[in-house]
């Protein structure tokens, strides 16, 4: 078995819906110069690993008749390894990532460099609006957190608890500068999150914070 991921144009689609529609609409035409070159560059990088080490599951991706969208399968205990890889090479392309194991289109429009991880997807090198709301919504155990960081010691973290509420906390830097509070509600959450990623303060001044105590 193996574990596929889809590259296309950033914008092409906003829901999933839309992204296999798009799909369907590329079938059958002529490969683009941007997907030769995406599909070349990962040729080469799973080249120069030894086989037990490839990250394709196939010989080569690309040269199929697909218009501007490449289809990359890989196996399993590769996905990690290939994920970071699809977004060092397409987001400077202006492309979205496409997984449709997890129901995930990750798109680089509009995004937030930082180092996001979540709990249950693992690390991803961008946060959206879009994605902020859907990965807040979504989260649930075993592992129902989400992390936005800046560097090391200034992030923003939520954590859904049991009772449905969600814990969040931010930290500017020192250890003095790290607060807490809890809020209900998803939405309010992905709200939050978005505008302290995006340097917007206006939320995080009205809530009651407590300083919290590592």
């Amino acid at each position: 078995m193996t574990y596929d991921h889809l590259l296309l144009p950033s914008g092409a689609a906003s829901t999933l819906a839309e992204a296999d529609a798009y799909l369907s609409t590329q079938q059958g035409l002529t490969e683009t110069d941007v997907v030769a070159a995406m599909a070349a560059e990962l040729n080469k990088r799973n080249a120069q690993l030894p086989e037990d080490d490839h990250f394709l599951s196939v010989e080569a991706v690309g040269g199929a008749a697909t218009g501007a969208v490449l289809h990359v399968p890989c196996p399993y205990d590769a996905i990690g390894y290939l994920r970071n890889l699809l977004f060092e090479i397409a987001t400077p392309l202006h492309y979205a990532v496409y997984d449709p194991q997890l129901a995930l289109l990750i798109d680089p429009a509009e995004r937030v460099d930082a180092t996001v991880t979540h709990g249950g997807l693992g690390e991803f090198p961008y946060l959206t609006k879009p994605l902020a709301i859907q990965w807040v919504s979504e989260l649930a155990p075993p592992n129902p957190y989400l992390i936005v960081e800046r560097t090391d010691q200034v992030y923003i973290q939520t954590y859904h608890d049991e009772s449905g509420n969600y814990i969040v906390e931010y930290r500017d830097g020192a250890p003095d500068k790290h607060f807490g509070t809890t809020i209900t509600g998803p939405t309010a959450v992905a709200d939050l999150v978005w505008e302290w990623a995006t340097d917007n303060r206006t939320q995080l001044q009205t809530l009651p914070w407590t300083r919290v105590e590592l």
